[in-house]
């Protein structure tokens, strides 16, 4: 495991005033109802992005700011509810009231250079609250920018851009698209590969609403620890993220039953770390522990979803179990549940999830206490690939985790072998026993007695 810097990086950036970015057409003014899939308690919060680029020669003398700005600019006529501002109708309906009042934009320089924030590149990063700054009054759910960009160039000549998402906009698949259209306005792109659609209609709740699934993900729980409800429930939380190259992937997926060894990626890692925070957080043995499993919709609907819609199209069935159960029993008991819950979303299933919305008032959130857990996949959102003419990114991804949510994203080692990297957010002392959880599971021997050389996992703190 890797020891962390006894010296944090440190450095100062310099911001001009933020201004705000209209479209650069007129755009129609009009009202735009939210799908009663995005308009739910559980996605009202903002969402925090940094991508990082390198210098290339080929851009000398091109200001990626200015570039991305005008480019900005270009794609809100397409996107142009982004410009616009939530307002709130009746029975507390979400809508985009498109204004064009337009997006919250601040241009930076930094006294640093990518190098210096360490390779390969992990969350947390440094001063990331100057990467992406809070522009005070801008965070708010109603009447308030939907989208704060930052645009900060390094001394190297490379640049982090950040973005900050208010998520009842657009889920990870949707944020990516438009940030794609938005790469190829800054490289002289004119015409779009994906149309942007609106349609959040198609998930809308029936009339009258009718729920056909029992949704354990929104039970009304209470942690049998004392922790305020909210998307914070720790007590001073620390920010760490753990590296799943080849060499954990392939011990995790050895200590599963033959059968189960063709399990994705996604589900052996989620298994393995909802079993080792569970184990880190001090529950009660027979406290009741969920983990909701995000499950992009879009391929289960038929006929097929639009290819340009980007608005909100996930839910996350629950895995529900016990903190005795999930400790006492193997790797494989986990990742069947997360199997059995992911494996329950249809579309019927999501037609359910909107029929309860509208049923419980819209309110209603997933229970936001210790004892549940959330890991959300962006290892194929492709985030890192976006390019507004200065190559791909070296990084792409969440700044932190949020809360209970952890973020698993795609990452290259030294040696520019492809892995995964999850963020992790608890108190400092049951990080330490996380930890610890976790190099313990990768000192198991195989199943079936078949022995391979074990490996500590790599860590970034």
């Amino acid at each position: 495991m890797a020891a962390p810097s006894s010296i944090p990086l440190k450095f100062t950036v310099r911001r001009c005033e933020p201004q705000l970015v209209a479209p650069a057409k007129p755009t129609p003014y009009e009202q735009k109802l939210l799908s009663d899939i995005d308009d739910q308690a559980s996605l009202r919060f903002q969402v925090p992005l940094i991508n990082f680029y390198q210098y290339e020669p080929s851009m000398e003398g091109k200001d990626p700011a200015e570039v991305i700005r005008e480019a900005l600019a270009q794609t809100l006529v397409c996107y142009y509810p982004f410009a616009g501002r939530l307002r709130e109708g009746a029975n507390g309906k979400l809508m985009v009231d498109c204004t064009g009042e337009g997006v919250m934009f601040i241009k930076a320089d930094a006294d640093v250079t990518l190098e210096q924030f360490g390779e390969p590149l992990r969350p947390p990063f440094p001063c990331f609250d100057e990467l992406l700054y809070n522009v005070p009054g801008s965070e708010g759910m109603l009447n308030c920018p939907l989208l704060l960009i930052q645009v900060t160039q390094l001394k190297c000549g490379g640049f982090i851009f950040a973005l900050r998402l208010n998520h009842v906009m657009s889920d990870g698949t949707g944020l990516a698209q438009f940030l794609f259209a938005l790469g190829e306005m800054a490289r002289g792109v004119i015409t779009h590969l994906i149309s942007p659609v609106w349609e959040r209609h198609l998930l809308d709740a029936r009339h009258p609403a009718r729920m056909t699934f029992t949704h354990r993900e929104y039970d009304e729980v209470e942690a049998r620890v004392t922790t305020p409800i909210t998307i914070l429930p720790f007590d001073n939380p620390i920010q760490r993220s753990f590296s799943f190259g080849f060499a954990e992937v392939s011990l995790l997926r050895s200590l599963l039953p033959p059968h189960l060894r063709r399990c994705t990626t996604f589900e052996l890692i989620t298994a393995c770390l909802w079993r080792c925070r569970t184990l880190a957080i001090n529950l009660d043995p027979d406290e009741e522990v969920r983990m909701l499993c995000i499950v992009n919709a879009r391929s289960k609907f038929n006929p097929s979803f639009p290819s340009g819609y980007y608005g909100n199209v996930f839910v996350f069935p629950a895995a529900i179990t016990t903190v005795k159960s999930l400790r006492e029993k193997p790797l494989e008991y986990a990742v069947e549940l997360i199997k059995q819950a992911k494996a329950s979303v249809t579309e019927e299933y999501v037609k359910s999830v909107a029929a309860l919305m509208v049923a419980r008032g819209k309110r209603i959130h997933f229970p936001n206490v210790i004892g549940t857990y959330i890991l959300s996949d962006l290892t194929k959102a492709g985030l890192e690939d976006i390019d507004f003419g200065w190559g791909k990114a070296v990084f792409g991804g969440p700044i932190i985790a949020v809360g209970v949510i952890s973020f698993l994203m795609p990452t290259k080692n030294k040696k520019g072998e492809v892995g995964s990297v999850a963020s992790i957010c608890l108190p400092a002392p049951a990080m330490e026993r996380f930890a610890k959880e976790l190099e313990n599971m990768l000192k198991q021997q195989p199943s079936e007695g078949k022995k391979i050389k074990s490996k500590s996992i790599s860590s970034a703190l």
